[in-house]
Order: structure tokens, then sequence, then C-alpha cells
């Protein structure tokens, strides 16, 4: 039996390798662009980050939109429409254990990351900011 891939790993594994490289170097130009920011201007970024939708996010929106679109279409037009409802569980399924479905390749060309990838611009701009420099100074406790 195949084993399927693990959370962190679903989406990069699906992502066309130019488009996985077009978003790592996005973010590393924008992180780069903050070097020496004042720290306020960091804050206001990683709060557009915290704000940010995911892919995840993008796919759950997409896909409710489109089963709700089914369902009016197939209650006041055609009977037939309840099917494409069937079909988006499908996908999201899909989408669940592997990591891919349609609309995947083309979110991600539009630039929707992972919460992974937004976290990592997070700790990146933490780190910038000097939030963990009391963590490096502490003394280590010898137990």
């Amino acid at each position: 039996m195949p084993r399927l891939p693990g959370t962190m790993e679903r989406v990069p594994l699906h992502t066309a390798p130019h488009v996985q490289k077009r978003i790592r170097e996005r973010t590393a130009r924008r992180v780069k662009d903050m070097m020496g920011a004042p720290p306020y201007l960091i804050t206001q970024r990683i709060a557009a980050l915290e704000r940010e939708w995911d892919i995840e996010r993008a796919l759950e929106a997409n896909a409710a939109a489109v089963t709700l679109t089914s369902v009016a279409l197939g209650a006041f037009l055609d009977r037939r429409w309840f099917a494409l409802t069937a079909v988006v569980g499908g996908f999201l399924l899909q989408h669940a254990l592997q990591g891919w479905c349609p609309p995947l390749p083309v979110l991600r060309r539009l630039g929707f990351r992972t919460a992974g990838e937004i976290a990592g611009e997070i700790v990146a701009l933490r780190r910038l900011r000097g939030d963990f420099e009391a963590v490096s100074r502490a003394p280590a406790s010898g137990g």
C-alpha cells in the first residue's frame, strides 16, 4: 500500500518545482527587504502574514462556493448539478489524503502558500526583530 505524504509535504510534493522556487524566492526577498527595518514595520508585516490565507483555506473556500452553487443549480435548474457536489467532495478527499486536487496548481501559481511557508516567514521576521535574542543569551541550565 502506498504511503500517504505527511501534512507538511503534501502540497509542496504536488507543486511544480519552478512555482515552488518562485514562492521561496518571494519569501526570501520579502524577509531581506525587512532587514534593518524598524521593529514596528516588522510587526506590521507579521500581522499581515497572520491574516494571509493559506492554500488550505483557499481550497476550502473554493470547494464550499462550488458546492453551494451546485446545490442551488440542482435545486432550481437541473438535478444533474447535484453530481458536481459529489465531485467536489471527492477532490477534497483526494487533497486531504494526497495533497493534490485540480485547483491546487492554479492557486499555487497565484501565490497561495502553505501554513508552514507563512510560518517560516514569520519566524524569520521575528528573528530580525530580535524576539529570540533573550533565549540565545540565557544560560544553559545544567540538570
